[in-house]
């Protein structure tokens, strides 16, 4: 048997004006925004439609009231630039005593260095002067001094034992 294609649908026959299968279009006539009366404005619909309505005048937003400023923010207002003008003027006097403080650090170490040379000789000079010849005999040697008035000649005696 040959294929004979079938001529039923299977969908119901079109019901028109039907909203479901063939929506019709209402043509409204069309009116300018400013022929609308007030109170009604175009408004648009969570489905789409776009639509005449009676609205209700919103008021406009009221002003904040005016809050008064925390003592805390005063605070921090006042103190940020003091204390960037302290940071400022410590970089500035840093930049201006740098040069003194290199000088004052070499002078340190000079000063290191004598005293660790004064330290240190007297060390080695004992080591050596013992170590080489025996032991020198000790000199004493007494000077005295004297002086009549604030400009009188000095004279004085020295004394070896």
């Amino acid at each position: 048997m040959p294929y004979e294609p079938t001529t039923a649908s299977t969908t119901p026959p079109a019901r028109y004006g039907d909203p479901i299968y063939h929506p019709t279009t209402i043509q409204q006539p069309a009116m300018s925004l400013a022929e609308l009366p007030p109170g009604v404005e175009m408004v648009t619909l969570p489905n789409g439609y776009r639509t005449l309505a009676y609205t209700h005048p919103t008021p406009p937003p009221a002003a904040p009231a005016a809050q008064p400023i925390p003592a805390w923010a005063k605070t921090t207002a006042l103190l940020a630039p003091t204390v960037g003008g302290g940071i400022a003027a410590a970089g500035f006097g840093i930049s201006y005593a740098a040069p003194g403080l290199i000088a004052m650090t070499d002078s340190l170490w000079a000063a290191i260095a004598l005293i660790a040379a004064g330290t240190l000789a007297p060390l080695l000079l004992r080591t050596t002067r013992g170590a080489g010849r025996g032991t020198a005999p000790v000199q004493h040697v007494t000077q005295n001094i004297s002086a009549s008035g604030m400009f009188g000649r000095a004279t004085g005696t020295l004394n070896q034992r």
